[in-house]
C-alpha cells in the first residue's frame, strides 16, 4: 500500500553521525512473510549515540517499546558508532535482515545509500527510513515537517525576545538543517518584523562534526551572547548541549532544544530552567505504524510527511515557559494547518 504524503516530503534527515558497529543477526527465515500469524520481528539499526541518547534515538525506540508491548513483537536493537564505512551500515541492516527480522527500521539520513542497496537484496522484507527518502518499493521512508514545528519556535522567540535579537545554531549546512533555519526565521519576522536573526552554521558540506562538538555549540552561542542575543535555538545534535550551556550562564536569557524534550534530557538538566521549549519530532509514531502494518500483511511503503496537522511535530511546554503566549502560538498553528500560512523550507 503506498502512502501519499500530505505534506512534501523532506528531503534529508536528522543531523546526526551515522558511525561503526557491525552486529551478527540471528539466521531465521520466520518473518519472511507478514502473513499475520507468523511472529512478528522487529529490528533497529539506531544512529550514533542509540538508545539512551534523550534525544532522536530515544525517540525511535519508544516505538520499538510500543510495538513490543502492544503487538507482541520480538525485537533487536543494533547501534552505530564513531568511524563507521558504508559497508558497516549495509553489514547492520543485511544482519537484521538475514536474522528474519521484519520490518528492518534505520535510523537517521546517513542509512540512506545503505537501505536503498540491502532493500533490494532482501525484497520480501520491509524497510523503514526515517528522515530520508527511498525510492525502493519496500521501504516506508519516514519524513517530518521540520520547518513547521520550527516556525512556531520563531513565533515563541520573537514574543519572548526583549528587544528581537534572535539567534539560529546549526550543525552542519545540509538542506534538513536549512529546513529548521527557515521555518524559524519566517516564525520570528513575521512575528516581528522589526527583529533580526542571526543564523550560524559550525561545519559545511561533507564535515559532519559540527553535529558532534559541544565546544563549537557553546563558543559559537558565546559568541552571540555578547552581541546582546537572547535567544538561541540549535539544530545541532550534540553541539546543542553547548549553545544550551552557553545560554545558561547569561541572565534572562533563552535557549530553544531540539528532537526531544532536552528540560528532560538528564545530561542538560541542571539548564532546564533556561529552556525555553524544544521542536520535537514523534518518530515513534512513523516506526509503530510501520511495524503494526507489517503484521497486518499490509507494509506501508512510499513516503509519509508527518506534520504539524498530525502532531508529527510539536513544541514542547516543561516548565510552562510558554503559557503567557500559547494562545498565539495555537493561533500560528491553526493557520499552517489550514494552509493561512505557507511555511518555507529555505532561507
Amino acid at each position: 500500500m503506498r502512502r501519499v504524503s500530505k505534506i512534501t516530503a523532506a528531503c534529508i534527515a536528522t543531523a546526526a553521525l551515522a558511525l561503526t558497529a557491525t552486529a551478527c543477526g540471528e539466521s531465521s527465515t520466520d518473518s519472511e512473510s507478514s502473513s499475520g500469524d507468523k511472529k512478528l520481528k522487529v529490528g533497529m539499526a539506531y544512529d550514533v549515540g542509540g538508545r539512551g541518547d534523550n534525544s532522536f534515538n530515544d525517540s525511535a525506540a519508544r516505538g520499538l517499546d510500543k510495538a513490543k508491548a502492544e503487538l507482541g513483537a520480538e525485537t533487536k536493537e543494533l547501534t552505530a558508532k564513531h568511524g563507521e564505512t558504508p559497508a558497516d551500515r549495509e553489514a547492520r541492516l543485511t544482519s537484521l535482515a538475514e536474522g528474519g527480522f521484519n520490518p528492518v527500521v534505520a535510523v537517521g539520513f546517513a542509512y540512506k545509500d545503505a537501505v536503498d542497496k540491502v532493500a533490494a537484496k532482501f525484497p520480501d522484507t520491509s524497510f523503514g527510513l526515517v528522515d530520508s527518502v527511498s525510492e525502493a518499493k519496500n521501504v516506508d521512508s519516514i519524513v517530518f515537517t521540520e520547518e513547521q514545528g520550527s516556525y512556531l519556535a520563531g513565533v515563541a522567540a520573537a514574543l519572548k525576545s526583549k528587544d528581537g535579537q534572535i539567534g539560529f545554531i546549526g550543525g552542519v549546512d545540509l538542506p534538513l538543517i536549512k529546513k529548521f533555519a527557515a521555518g524559524f526565521q519566517q516564525g520570528v519576522l513575521e512575528t516581528n518584523p522589526k527583529a533580526k536573526v542571526q543564523i550560524q552554521y559550525l561545519t559545511t558540506g561533507t564535515d559532519l562534526s559540527g553535529f558532534g562538538s559541544p565546544d563549537k555549540g557553546k563558543a559559537a552561542a558565546q559568541g552571540m551572547l555578547d552581541k546582546g542575543i537572547d535567544i538561541i535555538y540549535a539544530a545541532a545534535g550534540g553541539s546543542g548541549a553547548g549553545s544550551i550551556e552557553a545560554v545558561a550562564g547569561k541572565p534572562g536569557a533563552w535557549s530553544i532544544g531540539v528532537d526531544s524534550d532536552q528540560a528532560k534530557d538528564p545530561a542538560l538538566s541542571k539548564y532546564a530552567t533556561t529552556i525555553l521549549t524544544s521542536v520535537v519530532k514523534n518518530v515513534d509514531t512513523g516506526v509503530f505504524e510501520l511495524a503494526k502494518s507489517v503484521k497486518d500483511g499490509k507494509p506501508l511503503t512510499g513516503t509519509h510527511s508527518y506534520s504539524l496537522a498530525e502532531n508529527g511535530v510539536s513544541l514542547t511546554t516543561t516548565g510552562d515557559h510558554l503559557k503567557d503566549i500559547q494562545p498565539k502560538l495555537d493561533e500560528a498553528k491553526k493557520k499552517i494547518v489550514d494552509g493561512t500560512i505557507k511555511v518555507k523550507t529555505t532561507t
